[in-house]
């Protein structure tokens, strides 16, 4: 994905972040920044700590040790952490969203498509529901879900389009910032890039901020502008993603781009 010039101040700063739950297994002294309409990817083979990274800027898993300051549009900059809980979940139903790897886990299995949707548009206070049931048809339709669909229960559609639920779902309230690990994972290669093409052009007509969680290194160069690679919780190399695809720095870098070319 081409660069973008980011604005001056960063959306979500991540500052020495750490969380070891055992030797080698999770992440030490991560940093960075993501910026309004930014798409940043987290690369790395599993077990390199990228999933346990993500629980923690999303407000899911406490660290230990380091901060994340939220900076939603002219508010005053906020420790997350600091936060009371009860604040943090509040942004995770309205200002954020997260698509989980397996879309049952971001979905509520016994609500109805236009439930799960409509829940998160109640969340930002509609009590309408002549008019949330027509947003969240919107959405179906916006996601490639017949609207005919629309009282059935997640379980009954196929991965794909529990994946493009889960995602209709999380951008409905037009959040801030989504995090997003492996949304692509599990799925076939059509139905891969598909989803890949509706996640583009979401991004772009949003302007989202977005933080991907992906092992693979053509997801992240569709989606991503810039990228981190990790290797066993630590970070070791970072740049535009073109950058660091076309031209890596870090050996293991080279080794990932000469692992998905040979």
């Amino acid at each position: 994905m081409s660069s973008i010039l980011p604005s001056p101040s960063p959306l979500l700063s991540v500052e020495h972040l750490t969380h070891l739950y055992a030797p080698g297994k999770g992440f030490s002294d991560v940093s960075f920044q993501i910026y309004p309409g930014e798409v940043l990817g987290i690369v790395g083979e599993s077990g390199s700590g990228k999933t346990t990274l993500l629980k923690s800027v999303s407000a899911r898993l406490l660290p230990q040790s380091g901060r994340i300051i939220y900076r939603p549009g002219a508010a005053e900059p906020q420790d997350l952490y600091a936060l009371a809980e009860s604040d943090r979940r509040r942004l995770l139903r309205t200002e954020w969203g997260v698509v989980h790897q397996y879309p049952l886990d971001g979905l509520r299995p016994r609500v109805s498509a236009g439930g799960n949707i409509g829940e998160r548009l109640m969340a930002m206070g509609q009590r309408h529901y002549g008019d949330i049931r027509r947003e969240a048809g919107r959405w179906l339709e916006d996601v490639e879900i017949p609207l005919s669909r629309i009282d059935d229960f997640p379980t009954t559609f196929s991965g794909g389009m529990q994946q493009r639920l889960q995602i209709a779902r999380n951008l409905v309230t037009h959040p801030r910032i989504v995090f997003m690990d492996e949304p692509t994972g599990g799925l076939d290669v059509s139905v891969q890039a598909r989803l890949l093409d509706l996640l583009r052009n979401l991004v772009v007509e949003m302007a989202l901020a977005a933080v991907i969680v992906t092992h693979d290194l053509g997801v992240a160069r569709l989606l991503a502008h810039r990228l981190l690679v990790m290797k066993q919780g630590v970070v070791v190399e970072s740049g535009l993603t073109d950058r660091v695809l076309d031209d890596p720095h870090h050996p293991y870098t080279q080794l990932l781009v000469s692992s998905i070319l040979s």
